[in-house]
């Protein structure tokens, strides 16, 4: 009886010390989080924050110094063709004045046939550009030419459509500064400058559109050249972000553009029309000078409730597929000169080189080394190794 009881003392013991082994000797286990290679959409974007603006804004400045009358007019309120905006009362001119409203006025017209003659190069450009896509739809039913190269000749047509219409409106805009430097000039006669004391000069616009910026309404004395106010169409929008200058050489016009953050529910559509030639240096919220380049883009369809200088979010799309096999970047760490992740085989990590596509700011493209379905780690740390026991806590989607 006491060698039963001893021996089941002893064979306690040992599976105690056996369990307490196992214990210390088991493999170890890493939690980690996973996720499918997956088929899908991706889309290769850069952007910033930008802001809309009225793609052809005009100020009404004052022709000679004089006295304004308080406008009667408030920002919001819409303006028609030849509308008059302002009275001034000039003051009366002496001979140095004379001479510059007399040069202004030289300046004024040469500007003017200057104008005229864009009018007719871009009236040009577009009948050429309108037979070029002409003759390109013509072959597409043909099988000649491929169906993008229609599509971009469409585009070039558009553009100088609004490139004939953004001339003709430089055009009327010098026409009309023609006029108001002859009308500064009658101040310098005598006679007419005390026909101009008994009414004033009256200012006209020579565009339709609204009031978009009123610097003051009161009465007061102006001098030459004072901006009286601004007159713009707040339905003819562009969109224009600022991108760092090794973003912004990616960037090719005709490249589309998603606008979120404007207030809506959903993205507004876009589209590149110009990258400035010219960067300047802004300094980032972190105190660092960046270089950075002005991107221009159409909104295709902007709503009504959209206007000017109002912020939006900017992401212009360099590239995009509808079906390549994507993983999370954050799954994805560097081995030699090459990519690699982790994959989760039998309940064990196992390394796989791979070979990287197109990369998005969140996902990649994996052009070689697993498959779709395959279960990749996302956020693998320095415990998981090749081979190790892992335990997956991702929540089922």
């Amino acid at each position: 009886m006491r060698f039963e009881r001893r021996y089941a003392w002893w064979a306690a013991s040992a599976a105690a010390i056996a369990l307490l082994l196992f214990w210390m000797i088991r493999p170890e286990t890493v939690s980690v989080e996973t996720a499918p290679a997956a088929v899908g959409p991706l889309a290769v974007t850069v952007g910033d924050e930008g802001q809309t603006r009225v793609r052809n804004r005009h100020v009404v400045t004052a022709p000679v110094s004089g006295r304004l009358d308080r406008i009667a007019l408030q920002v919001g309120d819409p303006i028609r063709p030849g509308m008059v905006v302002a009275r001034l009362l000039p003051l009366a001119l002496d001979a140095r004045s004379r001479q510059r409203a007399e040069a202004a006025l030289a300046a004024s017209r040469d500007l003017e046939r200057s104008a005229a003659a864009a009018v007719g190069e871009a009236r040009t450009g577009l009948e050429q550009a309108r037979a070029d896509r002409e003759r390109a739809e013509r072959l597409l039913t043909s099988g000649g030419i491929a169906p993008a190269d229609v599509e971009r000749l469409q585009r070039v047509e558009r553009a100088r459509e609004r490139e004939l219409d953004a001339a003709e409106g430089r055009a009327a805009a010098a026409a009309h500064e023609v006029e108001v430097a002859r009308s500064a000039l009658m101040a310098a006669d005598p006679a007419s400058a005390a026909g101009a004391r008994g009414g004033g000069l009256s200012l006209t616009c020579p565009f339709g559109g609204r009031v978009l910026a009123l610097p003051e309404r009161s009465a007061r004395t102006v001098a030459a050249g004072e901006p009286i106010l601004e007159i713009g169409d707040p339905g003819d929008l562009e969109v224009v972000v600022d991108l760092l200058s090794a973003d912004a050489v990616k960037v090719e016009p005709g490249m589309p553009m998603l606008l979120t953050g404007w207030g809506g529910d959903s993205a507004l559509a876009g589209r590149v029309r110009r990258v400035e030639p010219s960067g300047f240096t802004k300094v980032s919220a972190l105190g660092v000078e960046e270089q950075r380049v002005n991107v221009v883009g159409d909104l295709i369809a902007p709503p009504p409730s959209l206007g000017d200088r109002f912020r939006v979010d900017v992401r212009i799309v360099l590239w995009e597929a509808d079906s390549v096999l994507r993983v999370p970047s954050s799954a994805l760490f560097r081995r030699g000169s090459g990519w690699a992740l982790f994959v989760v085989e039998d309940g064990r990590a196992r390394e796989r080189p791979v070979t990287i596509g197109h990369e998005s700011q969140t996902e990649a493209e994996v052009v070689k080394g697993i498959a779709s379905g395959d279960r990749i780690i996302r956020h693998p740390t320095d415990q998981v190794r090749d081979g190790v026991r892992v335990s997956d806590t991702s929540v089922p989607r």
